[in-house]
């Protein structure tokens, strides 16, 4: 990372602003990687096996911290993204597709699955799961085809539904999420390290709580699909019209669980006090709207433009020289036939809003290096964006109307392409208002 950015250099310096906001997006990541936090939520090593599973993002990077901390003999597999893979000595690492599943995947989540039959009590399982899981730990039950679950997946992403409504139809559509996977490796111990990249840190929700109990029932799941509208092939609406008690995932209280636990060994909030430190440390008034933030991006936009006007106007809820953090998951409801993932919807939204307005500068990016399923980890805004690309012949508010984000900051080379960067603790915003 350069050199924090001083105050007086926000002021006097035209780049500045840019660089910061930068500069907050990698303390926001680095805050997020395993390899300082999961060496303490270690278990002791048990009498037998130590057997490693796992999928995420971040199952990579996890794996790699785990074997530089494990004072013993480990074996296994964990998932990833493709691109996302790390070195590893001892726990295998397979690739596969996200965010639609994909063959690769389903074949991997089979040999997850069949490397912890038959342990005993003397055998410790560790569960790496970050987000992502989901997606990359995809084995739909035996009655519904790979491809009709990639159908609902993608309709799922395309709704506009919050992460835990897609988790609970994934739940009750998988052979090994949703508590099912703890409840395979019965009676072994099981201690799930995650790293949360949903809202509120919900173990159940993480990857679709593969090793949690599901508190969603059938009935939660076909109330997601009618809320959304969503179109079922007709394998996966016979499974869930037919589905019986017997079928439903492993409750709350179930003995299979009895000897599981979970760390969550970083959040998103953990991400956000970090990049506020940072920004404290140089002079900066910094406000954390929270970690849990959802909804359409745009209505999320319109929500912190509104805040950007009252510390420009008012200096209120904070002073200028101010920053406002927030993070949490947002959705998109695709109407159009554009590119571009939730934080580039976000911050065309805010530009939108804000037309321009002086001293306002702005970042938005998801943790993972991969903004929905472009290349981009997210974009920069600065008070001259829309001047900027009206240049060019580029319209905001059409880019926006066409949910073509991605276009719309590629057009003014204002993306941001970091790579994979192996960990997610989902969104983070921030907004810079200077004094003008």
């Amino acid at each position: 990372m350069s050199q924090p950015i001083t105050l007086d250099a926000l002021q006097r310096d035209p780049a500045a602003p840019r660089t910061l906001l930068r500069q907050l997006f990698d303390v926001a990541v680095n805050t997020a990687l395993p390899y300082d936090s999961l060496k303490n939520y270690l278990p002791q090593p048990p009498k037998g096996r130590t057997v490693v599973i796992g999928a995420g993002k971040g199952a990579a990077s996890m794996a790699a911290a785990l074997e530089a901390a494990w004072p013993g003999e480990l074996s296994g597999m964990v998932i990833t993204r493709y691109a996302h893979t790390e070195p590893t000595r001892a726990i295998r690492v397979v690739e596969a597709s996200h965010p639609v599943p994909d063959a690769a995947g389903r074949e991997a989540a089979e040999q997850v699955l069949a490397s912890v039959q038959g342990l005993t009590e003397d055998d410790l399982v560790i569960c790496l799961i970050s987000g992502g899981g989901s997606a990359l730990l995809s084995l739909p039950v035996p009655e519904i085809p790979l491809d009709d679950k990639r159908a609902v997946n993608k309709a799922l992403l395309k709704s506009g539904a919050a992460i835990d409504e897609m988790n609970c139809v994934r739940k009750h559509l998988s052979a090994i999420k949703g508590g099912r996977l703890a409840a395979a490796c019965y009676p072994a111990k099981v201690v799930t390290l995650a790293i949360s990249d949903v809202p509120g840190d919900d173990p159940s929700v993480i990857a679709s709580g593969p090793t949690v109990a599901d508190p969603t029932t059938f009935d939660d799941a076909r109330a997601v699909i009618a809320k959304y509208g969503i179109e079922l092939p007709a394998s996966v609406k016979a499974y869930l019209d037919n589905a019986t008690a017997e079928q439903e995932t492993p409750k709350p209280g179930d003995p299979r669980l009895a000897r599981c636990e979970t760390h969550i060994i970083t959040t998103p909030q953990a991400s956000l006090q970090a990049a506020a430190k940072f920004a404290r440390d140089i002079g900066l008034n910094t406000i954390v709207l929270g970690d849990t933030i959802e909804g359409e991006a745009r209505d999320v936009a319109l929500v912190h433009a509104g805040i950007v006007r009252q510390v420009v106007g008012f200096d209120e809820p904070v002073q200028k020289p101010a920053l406002i953090l927030s993070g949490g998951e947002t959705t998109v409801t695709v109407r159009g036939n554009g590119r571009g993932g939730r934080n580039a919807e976000f911050l065309l939204a805010l530009a939108v809003a804000l037309n321009g307005e002086k001293g306002v500068y702005a970042v938005a990016c998801d943790t993972d290096g991969i903004d929905g399923s472009e290349d981009n980890a997210g974009c920069l805004l600065s008070p001259c964006s829309i001047a900027r690309a009206a240049k060019v012949g580029v319209s905001a508010k059409q880019k926006l109307a066409n949910n073509d984000a991605y276009s719309f900051f590629e057009s003014i080379d204002d993306l941001i392409v970091t790579g994979p960067t192996r960990t997610n603790v989902n969104d983070f915003r921030a907004i810079l208002v200077l004094p003008q």
